[in-house]
């Protein structure tokens, strides 16, 4: 079989270094292009795969025309998702789009609508190729904790302007010079810690929860003089059976892939028969149950080969002619999705409010 071909559409988002290491190690996948309307942004890739000059563009129909793709990883600033993703959805070709799904739920079905048929839209969020969290949920699923009645997740890092692709750290003094020019801070570019990663706890806590959606949503966000966008988002969400805690944060202690601050980022599951403490990276999730009440770890599971990450996951979905499943199905992210909407809706409002539909 012809390897999988693969552009890259807009280097906004820092994570498309680490989406090309993926692809460039796939057996079965090429890059075969990038684009981003500033060339400066994709030097970095083009050094680090080698990536030919004939395959780095600056116009998009020109890449998408020249490359003729099979499958397009987007990692624009969270505002031009949905327009983005009409425009590759008119070239038939398959869709990854990197967390968050998107600037609003209207966005978000229209991303879902204007994709053709027969061809695949992926939401991918980082944390469901963390090892302890894909254990938790093997665990849930086992019943071992009886039904989820209650999820606390707690998400964030230094900030977005922290690290570079593979976590190349930048100075704080970089970082503040680029604070006033960049999308992440600014709120119609869709900034914010709210909408950077309240998707992850919305989203996996979906998953958890087999699909349930909550009846109502309360949020607050700080509010610092000098930046238009929160740094820091609490949200409560009421479902039929028990609250669940859901709080996003720029500026932690520490960035939890290389020390774990105060508090932990990652998840606690409560449920009807013990609970699970699953942390970002961890190579264990702790448990209590009924039977053994002491909290006790359970080494995580190592993943397969095939769920190792997301565009080897994705691939293999769509060589074998599968549905997505889990946190990168679009149905799984668009409640996700109706989460973070009710909650800066309810953060600028300043009261609870029924899921929006």
């Amino acid at each position: 079989m012809a390897p999988f071909r693969i552009v890259g559409i807009s280097f906004d988002h820092m994570h498309m270094g680490d989406l090309l290491r993926c692809v460039h190690d796939h057996l079965d996948a090429e890059i075969a292009g990038i684009f981003d309307p500033d060339r400066a942004t994709m030097q970095r890739a083009v050094d680090t795969f080698g990536i030919p000059e004939d395959r780095v563009f600056t116009d998009f129909d020109a890449c998408m025309k020249a490359t003729r793709p099979d499958l397009a990883i987007l990692c624009a600033a969270t505002a031009n998702h949905a327009g983005y993703t009409k425009r590759l959805a008119a070239y038939g070709v398959h869709v990854f789009v990197e967390k968050p799904f998107a600037s609003s739920v209207a966005d978000a079905r229209a991303m879902i609508e204007a994709m053709p048929s027969g061809k695949t839209l992926a939401i991918n969020w980082p944390l469901r190729w963390v090892g302890s969290h894909v254990t938790a949920k093997r665990l849930v699923d086992e019943g071992l904790i009886g039904e989820v009645i209650e999820i606390h997740s707690y998400g964030g890092n230094r900030g977005p302007l922290y690290h570079l692709a593979d976590k190349i750290e930048v100075s704080r003094e970089e970082v503040e010079r680029q604070k006033p020019s960049s999308w992440w801070y600014k709120r119609a570019s869709g900034g914010g810690s709210l909408l950077d990663y309240l998707g992850y706890g919305a989203t996996l806590g979906t998953w958890y929860r087999n699909g349930e959606a909550p009846l109502e949503v309360t949020c607050v966000t700080d509010e610092t003089p000098g930046i238009e966008v929160d740094q820091h988002a609490i949200v409560v969400c009421r479902y039929a059976k028990g609250l669940s805690k859901m709080e996003t944060r720029w500026g932690t202690f520490t960035d939890p892939w290389v020390i774990q601050p105060q508090p932990k980022c990652g998840f606690i599951l409560v449920g009807t028969e013990g609970t699970i403490a699953s942390w970002d990276y961890a190579d264990h999730v702790t448990v209590q149950t009924r039977a053994n009440p002491e909290p006790h770890s359970i080494p995580a599971d190592p993943l397969p080969p095939g769920g190792r990450n997301a565009i080897e996951y994705v691939l293999g979905c769509i060589s074998r002619g599968e549905p997505l499943t889990g946190p990168l199905d679009p149905a799984v992210s668009l409640i996700g999705q109706r989460i973070v909407d009710t909650a800066a809706q309810s953060a600028r409002e300043k009261r609870s409010l029924p899921l929006v539909p």
